[in-house]
């Protein structure tokens, strides 16, 4: 048996489809979507249909999937003056596509967990972030004691392998008895490597062999579509997300602490001023 796990595509159609071709290519059954399929990007709904019209393929539950679906019903869960804020054009330009499409709620129903319990093989735990909260970032540098008690069963069992996206950048380890891993980014990687990125898992004689996958593809059409869409006239976020795009590098999470920590207005004067003051992008 063979899976493919993929995540973070944010809305690259093109990244998309490069991966799933690899994915078919080397004879994966199955494909798991470990959150985090829209926004970001200007294909939301493309990335959206194509999968559901994959077959077979699961979902969890990502912290954008989610997130698209609180702004459109201004839920209180969000800060109220974010609804006023330029800064989050793309989230309400995203937002609005997938609503047009019909597809905005589709996510409501994915789980915030998927497990693998094939017999004979180690127990596995899928999460877009942790089981516990779809924006807490499993890697290497997760501390022992929190691998610990994340891979706890409710039922007093535990996971032998724990498996997160949410970090855009892919990771490997054992940590406290457990294999830990990220899938890395499909669509907007955050370590310096613009290439399509995901875990191809293989089920063997003595367990799961993991291989971290990255696939080059044309990032031109996708760029281009940032302007032709409509996506890169709805403000400063829009901006930082293609920027992401090109450098392969997260930026857009920096950004926002710098700006909390100073107090500052996130405006396109601020946005240069980080960016030229505190990182060199790698394009």
């Amino acid at each position: 048996m063979r899976l493919a796990i993929i995540a973070d595509i944010h809305g690259n159609a093109d990244a998309l489809d490069a991966v799933l071709r690899d994915a078919h290519q080397q004879g994966a059954e199955r494909v798991i979507v470990n959150g985090d399929v829209v926004n970001r990007g200007p294909d939301s709904v493309e990335v959206m249909t194509r999968l559901l019209a994959e077959p077979g393929v699961r979902f969890t539950l990502g912290n954008h999937d989610d997130l698209l679906r609180l702004w459109q019903t201004r839920s209180a869960t969000l800060p109220a003056d974010w609804f006023d804020d330029p800064f989050w054009g793309a989230t309400a330009w995203s937002t609005e596509q997938l609503d047009r499409a019909g597809l905005l709620h589709v996510p409501q129903d994915w789980p915030h967990t998927l497990v693998l319990d094939e017999p004979g093989l180690p127990r596995v735990l899928i999460a877009h972030g942790t089981s516990e909260h779809y924006r807490e970032g499993l890697s290497e540098r997760t501390r022992p004691e929190r691998v610990t008690a994340l891979r706890q069963a409710a039922d007093g069992s535990v996971y032998d392998v724990l498996i997160g996206s949410h970090i855009h950048r892919p990771a490997h380890s054992t940590t406290a008895g457990a294999v830990v891993m990220n899938t890395g980014a499909v669509g907007f990687p955050a370590n310096g490597d613009p290439r399509a990125q995901y875990l191809l898992l293989t089920a063997t004689l003595t367990g799961w062999d993991a291989e971290f996958r990255a696939v080059p593809y044309d990032r031109s059409g996708v760029i281009g579509r940032f302007q032709t869409s409509g996506l890169l006239g709805t403000g400063l976020s829009a901006t930082i997300f293609l920027e992401e795009l090109l450098s392969a590098r997260s930026l857009y999470t920096p950004y926002w602490e710098w700006t909390e920590v100073g107090s500052l207005q996130r405006t396109p004067e601020t946005w240069n001023r980080f960016l030229n003051g505190q990182l060199t992008p790698l394009y």
